[in-house]
């Protein structure tokens, strides 16, 4: 149990000896919106009703019961609020032992019990451009997995590949038709974007093309053919690109899945679904009635007998539940999915399939200029994203040191590209749309990641140039008196709580909140109080107290899948 949460229990259980009665729990103590009015506050609304008194009654009836000591070194009402101070000097040694002894444990709990989760994200398409929407769906996915993973849950991380549509057929329809004599370029799968872009806009005003793109899907699904040896071709093609953005973005799946293993199996257990009369045929097609759940009808097969989603993702659930035995299976796929999603759960359910089962639905990302489609080329695709991010980053880099050799600039401006990116599309609710804008991701003064590495660095540079002071033998945390210290040291006793809520939650944008928040703390305390020009006891204390807020830093932005830079 941590510092700030031993300190809940005890305060609650002293309201609760007070009152004669165990009403107050620790999680019913809040935080002040202003720091003046004390660390914590018990607002005395539901606990007045049981306690047979008015909330002002009630907040005054406990500042003259309780009195101040180690726990709380200060108490008093602001009509129906119990605000308390908490002593700084136990806080300061309590909070910040904790992290110089925890170090990147510090914030990990226990509370997953080794409960197993699978969560499945990063369901990209071959044959088709991994554009800035898929980056938002791999760094959520990527970051709830690391927060789950740091409450103590057993996590696997897998990806689902759709290898098998019409689209693949539709980029190779293309292919044939205007490159096949070109020479391909280095990166093909990126190549294989720029080509299905072509073949959607072709197809949209040639209804032969589109017959020859069907004509080439039946020879993919009859798995034969010179056709079927240029859909294994390709598809690698994209997969090996698929391969690179994982590796450049730092993302470990345990497994990845692809809808080509699972189509014909699908098809099998469509046709015993039929036979056993839970799917029926309605106008030539094979659907799920799912009308008396208020879920409507779910199609698995089209009337031309083409299958639809269903058919590979029933099976691929069964093979997941079978190979890992979750107890909950997370699907992350954005919001347009969140009635299939439904209608799957209930067939899964009716089927006798035990666990839990939840869609984390998330929303668009689009550009300062609006909307984008792959089928009109409007996206920003992650090759050019990454691009652009890394040639600004690079510039940055070298115009703040100049005197840096090539492969250091390199190093830090791949760093802070790539967690520009992540972290652009993980700093707010999943539900809440992202207009990318690439002139401000890489701005050190705003709610970015530069904004959190620079501040990481800019500590350690502090502590660099204190390496070679004489320490005090004894760090004396009651000389940590200022009040922006309080702030920051009750900012890094937050942390813990902070990491649970974002797992209960499955909110990385609580972490980034966080850290912004500390990080700008910090600064503002900088600025305002003299760290390296203080005595000797009062600076090891203040080095102490910033080395703890870079370690923080550091332990959050590694929840978000971003790695921290020394210097910059």
């Amino acid at each position: 149990m941590y510092t700030l949460d031993k300190i809940k229990k005890q305060l609650a259980a002293d309201i609760n000896k007070a009152l004669g009665k165990k009403i107050v729990q620790a999680s019913d103590l809040v935080y002040p919106p202003d720091p003046a009015h004390g660390d914590l506050s018990l607002p005395c609304f539901a606990a007045a009703k049981s306690a047979g008194k008015t909330p002002v009654e009630l907040a005054g009836f406990l500042v003259s019961r309780l009195a101040a000591g180690d726990t709380a070194a200060g108490i008093r009402a602001a009509g129906p609020y119990l605000n308390i101070t908490l002593p700084k000097d136990k806080l300061a040694a309590g909070v910040l032992k904790e992290i110089g002894a925890k170090k990147d444990e510090y914030g990990r709990n226990l509370s997953g019990r080794g409960e197993r989760i699978v969560i499945e994200y990063s369901n990209a398409n071959t044959h088709k451009e991994y554009h800035v929407g898929h980056l938002r769906n791999i760094s959520y996915g990527d970051a709830v997995s690391r927060i789950l993973a740091a409450n103590g849950y057993a996590v696997t991380s897998v990806s689902y590949i759709n290898d098998f549509g019409i689209h693949t057929a539709k980029t190779l329809w293309a292919y044939l038709e205007f490159y096949k004599k070109e020479k391909l370029p280095e990166n093909k799968g990126y190549f294989l974007g720029k080509v299905y872009v072509r073949a959607a806009k072709e197809l949209e005003k040639n209804q032969l093309a589109r017959e020859l793109a069907g004509f080439i899907m039946k020879k993919i699904e009859a798995r034969s053919g010179d056709e079927y040896k240029l859909w294994q071709e390709t598809r690698k093609w994209s997969i090996e690109e698929f391969d690179r953005v994982y590796r450049e973005l730092g993302v470990l799946f345990k497994h990845i899945f692809y809808e080509s293993d699972y189509i014909e199996r699908g098809k099998k257990m469509t046709a015993e679904l039929y036979e056993k009369r839970f799917l029926k045929k309605s106008e030539g097609a094979i659907i799920a009635d799912l009308s008396a759940y208020g879920l409507g009808v779910l199609v698995f097969l089209r009337s031309d007998g083409t299958a639809l989603y269903p058919v590979a993702d029933l099976p691929l659930a069964l093979a997941k539940l079978k190979k890992y035995r979750p107890a909950r299976s997370l699907y992350v796929v954005d919001v347009r999915q969140s009635l299939y999603f439904k209608q799957l759960f209930k067939v899964l359910e009716l089927q006798g399939v035990k666990g839990e089962m939840a869609h984390l639905g998330h929303e668009f990302v689009t550009l300062p200029e609006g909307a984008m489609s792959s089928r009109s080329g409007n996206v920003i695709t992650y090759r050019e994203l990454s691009d652009q991010l890394l040639k600004r980053a690079r510039a940055e880099t070298t115009g703040r040191h100049k005197d840096w050799p090539s492969e250091k600039i390199e190093s830090v401006a791949t760093t802070l590209a790539v967690a520009a990116m992540k972290f652009e599309m993980v700093k707010v609710g999943a539900l809440q749309a992202i207009t990318f804008d690439i002139k401000n991701a890489l701005r050190f003064d705003g709610y970015t990641a530069a904004y959190l590495q620079y501040t990481y660095a800019r500590i350690g540079s502090i502590l660099r140039k204190a390496a070679g002071d004489k320490k005090p033998r004894k760090t004396d945390y009651g000389l940590l008196n200022e009040a922006k210290e309080r702030i920051l040291l009750l900012g890094l006793a937050k942390y813990p709580e902070t990491v649970r809520a974002a797992g209960d939650k499955y909110d990385p944008a609580e972490i980034a909140k966080y850290l912004k928040e500390l990080a700008a703390a910090f600064n503002d305390y900088y600025h305002s109080v003299p760290v390296l020009k203080a005595d000797d006891q009062t600076r090891q204390a203040r080095l102490v107290l910033i080395a703890a807020v870079a370690e923080t830093l550091k332990n959050g932005l590694n929840l978000l899948g971003i790695d921290v830079i020394k210097e910059m």
